[in-house]
């Protein structure tokens, strides 16, 4: 089963929706030292319910993405085709976190797929099934 391990707000003002959120919810966001400017959003404490996410620059057509683990991007981009999605960007490697790809559902729903590197770490549930 796949889980939902990341989300990310899409917004034409990255900078000043970042500064919202901190300010209406209290989360924390730090600036993301990679290749594209991008906000890291913690929304809670660690050992707590919930995930994280970030805050990009608008390039898809929906506000928020979800995104999922995987085990294998190549096998679950070739099940999201069979299945009546479609692949809209990707796959490409994220430096120090791993294969990432953004699909559509049948009705048009952006979700992005990451199979993580091998430095980046598994849902803890994964994780620790994968040891056993």
């Amino acid at each position: 089963m796949s889980r939902v391990v990341h989300f990310e707000i899409l917004a034409d003002d990255p900078e000043s929706l970042a500064a919202f959120y901190k300010d209406a919810l209290g989360w924390s966001i730090q600036t993301w030292d990679g290749p594209q400017k991008y906000w890291l959003a913690t929304t809670g404490h660690e050992g707590t319910a919930g995930i994280n996410g970030g805050i990009m620059e608008r390039h898809f057509p929906q506000p928020v993405i979800n995104t999922v683990h995987t085990d294998s991007l190549d096998e679950t981009i070739e099940k999201v085709k069979a299945a009546g999605g479609t692949v809209h960007h990707g796959p490409n490697e994220i430096p120090g976190v791993g294969m990432h790809a953004y699909c559509a559902d049948p009705q048009g729903n952006w979700f992005g797929l990451l199979e993580p590197g091998e430095h980046a770490e598994a849902p803890k549930e994964e994780a620790e099934s994968n040891s056993s």
